[in-house]
């Protein structure tokens, strides 16, 4: 860790170099911003996906209904990793702030194993569903599904990718300006990530099994 990873170093910094700190200043905020807009169309993509699952959630043409093909205990258990990588990403955020390089590497690589984790369950959950015959063609029921659960999944894949880019350049670099603040947009996307699964859980499995 050299000096100017400290934050009383950052500090002293910016009284030095006030048009470089105003300037680092308006391009996080210009970033956070333009992220903002990106999660706000994902919304939409989802809000999407949400009403054509309401909409032909019920049509089953004769095939399996969510019922006879979801195991609740599963998706609690999906639910319960996914929700684990939100607290530990938590403590991501934690040892960036207190500038601890190697406990936010740490962190990290413990968010990305339980993701990981999510992403192999919901894949056995697919290759499972498939065997038995209720593919993504077997329904309307089953396209939504596979179409909304997989979005998700792909979404989390993404994170996970984004995870790998940021550790190669946290390790490079240490916690910059700029890895700082795109740590926390990372951390905006993941939890932003949970909240939809959330409600996926709600309305597609819990509702599903009803």
């Amino acid at each position: 860790m050299t000096i100017l990873d400290l934050p009383e170093a950052h500090s002293l910094h910016a009284k030095q170099h006030p048009a470089a700190h105003a300037d680092d200043a308006e391009l996080t905020e210009k970033t956070v911003f333009g992220f903002w807009l990106y999660l706000m169309s994902d919304v939409v993509l989802f809000a999407t996906l949400f009403a054509v699952f309401a909409v032909v959630g019920r049509s089953y043409a004769g095939g399996p209904t969510g019922r006879e093909l979801f195991d609740l205990g599963y998706v609690l258990a999906e639910t319960g990793v996914l929700l684990l990588s939100s607290v530990t990403f938590g403590f991501v955020t934690l040892a960036a702030q207190d500038n601890r390089k190697q406990a936010t590497l740490l962190w990290m690589a413990v968010t990305f194993v339980v993701g990981a984790a999510f992403i192999a369950m919901e894949l056995y959950e697919f290759h499972h569903l498939i065997e038995e015959g209720a593919g993504p063609s077997r329904s309307a029921f089953l396209s939504a599904y596979f179409t909304l659960v997989g979005t998700h999944g792909l979404h989390v894949f993404t994170g996970l990718l984004w995870m790998i880019m940021m550790a190669v350049q946290l390790a490079r670099d240490g916690l910059t300006a700029t890895v700082h603040r795109r740590l926390g947009l990372l951390g905006l996307f993941w939890h932003f990530l949970d909240v939809i699964w959330i409600v996926v859980f709600t309305e597609v499995y819990l509702i599903g099994v009803l």
